[in-house]
């Protein structure tokens, strides 16, 4: 089981420790630090569109109007930290985000 995230982020933390309470063995993999590759990236694109990008953000708050209108995937390129996090891979299915819902279908 894969969470992808980021290492400061306390939602991606809370996930962590929770799955590895339940018995699961979730591995953290920072997205700053081993940035998605083409093809992760298009997965996560394909599953959950435009959700993947969080407006809500810090990151998202500081681009211009013209750097908001890019595509997803170019979003995601060039600033990692605008992905919705954590994105869990848990036996090659996704999930986005850390609600009661991803919580009851992962753990």
């Amino acid at each position: 089981m894969i969470v992808y995230g980021l290492k400061t982020c306390d939602t991606c933390r809370k996930a962590v420790k929770a799955l590895a309470a339940a018995g699961r063995e979730p591995v953290l993999r920072d997205i700053r630090a081993a940035p998605l590759s083409p093809e992760e990236l298009a997965r996560f694109l394909e599953a959950f569109g435009a959700d993947l990008i969080n407006r809500r953000s810090t990151t998202w708050r500081g681009l211009s109007e013209a750097e908001r209108a890019a595509a997803p995937d170019a979003l995601l390129r060039a600033h990692p930290a605008l992905m919705k996090r954590p994105v869990i891979d848990a036996d090659g299915r996704l999930y986005l985000g850390w609600d009661a819902t991803v919580q009851a279908t992962v753990i």
